[in-house]
């Protein structure tokens, strides 16, 4: 049965392929771009099908609007992916609080708002699936994508409290964590901060030469997520988070390691700070 998708950030990248994907499936899409000349763009992949729509995620009074724009013109969204993103790279201390801010008003007050504006239809119809875009990073600590990894932490944990939140009126919930693809994501996608403090070069040098480096030779192929996207939609019970590609289940696997060895080597002083038994 064709579902009604709202994807952000058709413009390229994981958004184009999960749209395509959905297009393929016979799925109506409307999708939104940051700049006009992509909306006949997007539009011409599937005349009639495929809605292009202008939309600065960080314009919450714009999201709202685009979301009653799309239930007017294409129908209720059963199934919103909030994809539009990108990602800060530097150490902590080289990188500007501006730099945080702006990281987290795209990812993560951006996927908030469009949330908000799909909830009340959803809730009324008993009905839909919130797919949100994070990463890795948001499951792992990673050196030299502090604040990125932080937006993506937040949002894996948005995902985990509302998908409880929105059960019982027949909402899914889905936090895709993702690990390197073949996208725009390491080269336009991504703001490098300028070096300014020598010390981190051993630490982060290597980091940021690694990365450029591995741009646009990516392992992750995105027709194959977008295809793998598609199967969770298509499940009875979708997990709240789901990791895609090889690279990210393993580092995820050695963060969560790191984690289990300090709950466990420090238990003992975890345990201290309880009342004594019978106060």
């Amino acid at each position: 049965m064709s579902k009604t998708f709202l994807i952000t950030g058709v413009g390229g990248g994981l958004g184009r392929a999960f749209a395509e994907e959905a297009l393929a499936a016979g799925h109506l899409v409307a999708g939104t771009v940051r700049k006009p000349d992509q909306i006949a763009e997007f539009q011409a992949l599937a005349p009639g099908r495929a809605t292009g729509l202008l939309l600065e995620v960080t314009d919450d009074t714009a999201v709202t609007r685009v979301v009653g724009e799309v239930e007017d013109r294409v129908g209720p969204v059963d199934v919103l992916i909030s994809n539009a993103g990108y990602g800060v790279e530097g150490t902590v201390e080289e990188s500007s609080m501006e730099e945080l801010r702006r990281q987290f008003d795209v990812n993560v007050f951006g996927t908030v708002a469009a949330i908000k504006a799909v909830l009340p239809s959803m809730r009324r119809r008993r009905t839909g699936h919130i797919v949100t875009v994070s990463s890795m990073a948001g499951l792992t600590a990673l050196p030299g994508v502090a604040f990125y990894g932080a937006s993506k932490f937040a949002v894996e944990g948005i995902a985990g409290s509302l998908a409880q939140e929105v059960a019982a009126f027949g909402i899914h919930v889905t936090s895709l964590a993702l690990g390197s693809f073949r996208t725009d994501w390491a080269g336009r996608s991504m703001t490098r901060v300028p070096r300014t403090i020598p010390d981190y070069d051993t630490v982060f040098e290597p980091i940021r030469a690694a990365r450029q480096a591995k741009d646009g030779n990516q392992t992750g192929d995105p027709a194959r997520a977008a295809k793998a996207l598609l199967a969770v939609l298509d499940a009875d019970r979708p997990p709240v988070h789901l990791v895609l590609g090889a690279d990210a289940v393993q580092l995820i696997e050695q963060g969560q390691e790191r984690l289990s060895h300090d709950i466990s080597a420090w238990a003992h002083l975890t345990h201290s700070t309880s009342y004594p038994a019978g106060r």
